[in-house]
């Protein structure tokens, strides 16, 4: 390494390759592609690889191929022997300037022929197994556990998030640097009054509906949000809709019986579960009275950020990182309560001055937490691990 402006890194793309998310990404994705965006505006050559299918790298666009799918990359590191490393220059092609760092954004994370950053969002499927498919778990806990020792250095989303990998993955402390995610300039932008309501009306919206962003599984809590809604009074209700935008997840038939059977008997509830247009998604915050985010557990929970630089007062729940980034801005609840979650819609829908106060509030929250700065704190710790 030369300087600043000449760090040469690896890039972890897997989660947003259309081929392999369909589309949809969550929000590792929007944090890949984020960083993506801006490592380059703070002196870093970002170089996008991906695991790809097995046999098959063809179906990738976002990011140049690993020489080795992920589940064979795993077995190489089981059972070959620790001074044997996943050659980044093999993907990066003969002559190519070899890696200062590799930066892992999700759980895929080998010993790599060079210095391993990784960002490990939360420590949900260990720590809440039961909230996770149980699919292979045991498996894939162990292996994720594994990885994120690999890695030399760890960034965490939170400082609640912090302590679950110390607890659950065994990180070392001094191995974490905290770099809360951003939200993009974008977010920020007021679409046109004609564009929002052609995106709403496309999907058979009114405005000031209540707003839930997120995939439909056990932890986001859709299902208490969906009682809470339905115990608002008739008038509530019938001015506002609850509008729910979010994929299908694991363990959630239950739930989307529910919301069916809400929808059938004549209940102003709207599930959108195909959207994947990012501005269409912005037209949704834009029209909405308020944004709820019941979610029992998040690492970060980037569709608070996004509501707030919305302009969308925000109720949220008050567990796991969530009121680290609200930071006072939003009403908070308790996840658990029905009761609290429908009192906090009623006085984000029925009081003029908390909206107003919630809105300003959120929208300076929103200033502080950008994707710039989240690139330039991420430039930083590549930095101060090349350096030791």
């Amino acid at each position: 390494m030369t300087g600043a402006a000449s760090l040469r890194v690896g890039l972890s793309a897997t989660t947003i390759e259309p081929a392999l998310t369909g589309g949809r990404m969550d929000g590792i994705g929007v944090y890949t592609q984020a960083l993506m965006e801006h490592l380059p505006q703070a002196g870093v050559d970002v170089q996008p690889l991906s695991f790809a299918p097995p046999g098959d790298a063809r179906r990738l666009s976002a990011g140049r191929a690993l020489p080795l799918s992920f589940p064979l990359a795993v077995i190489g590191d089981m059972l070959l022997p620790s001074s044997v490393h996943l050659s980044t220059r093999t993907a990066l092609g003969k002559g190519a300037a070899p890696l200062d760092l590799f930066h892992a954004t999700d759980y895929r994370i080998v010993r790599m022929d060079c210095p391993v950053v990784a960002t490990l969002h939360d420590a949900v499927p260990v720590a809440r197994p039961e909230w996770a498919s149980p699919k292979m778990r045991k498996l894939k806990n162990w292996l994720q556990v594994r990885a994120a020792r690999k890695a030399q250095h760890v960034i965490a989303v939170s400082h609640y998030a912090v302590r679950e990998l110390v607890e659950h993955f065994g990180v070392d402390e001094q191995r974490i640097s905290v770099v809360h995610s951003g939200v993009g300039a974008e977010w920020h932008e007021r679409p046109s009054a004609e564009e929002r309501d052609a995106t709403l009306a496309q999907h058979q919206l009114r405005a000031g509906y209540f707003l839930f962003v997120g995939t439909l599984q056990p932890r986001k809590n859709v299902g208490r949000l969906l009682e809470a809604y339905l115990t608002l009074p008739p008038v509530l209700r019938s001015a506002r809709q609850l509008v729910i935008v979010g994929a299908q997840g694991w363990h959630s038939e239950e739930l989307v019986r529910q919301i069916k059977a809400a929808q059938q008997k004549g209940e102003n509830v709207a599930w959108l579960d195909k959207l994947t247009d990012k501005r269409q998604l912005r037209h949704l915050y834009a029209g909405a009275g308020a944004f709820i985010f019941p979610s029992l557990h998040e690492g970060f929970g980037l569709p608070v950020l996004e509501a707030f630089a919305g302009g969308v007062p925000v109720a949220c729940a008050n567990a796991t990182s969530l009121p680290e980034v609200a930071a006072g801005a939003a009403l908070e609840f308790d996840p658990l309560s029905v009761g609290e979650i429908a009192a906090a819609m009623t006085t984000l829908a029925r009081d003029d001055s908390v909206r107003a106060r919630c809105i300003a509030a959120g929208e300076r929250r929103a200033l502080e937490l950008t994707w710039d700065a989240a690139a330039r704190r991420t430039a930083a710790v590549y930095h101060q691990v090349l350096s030791r």
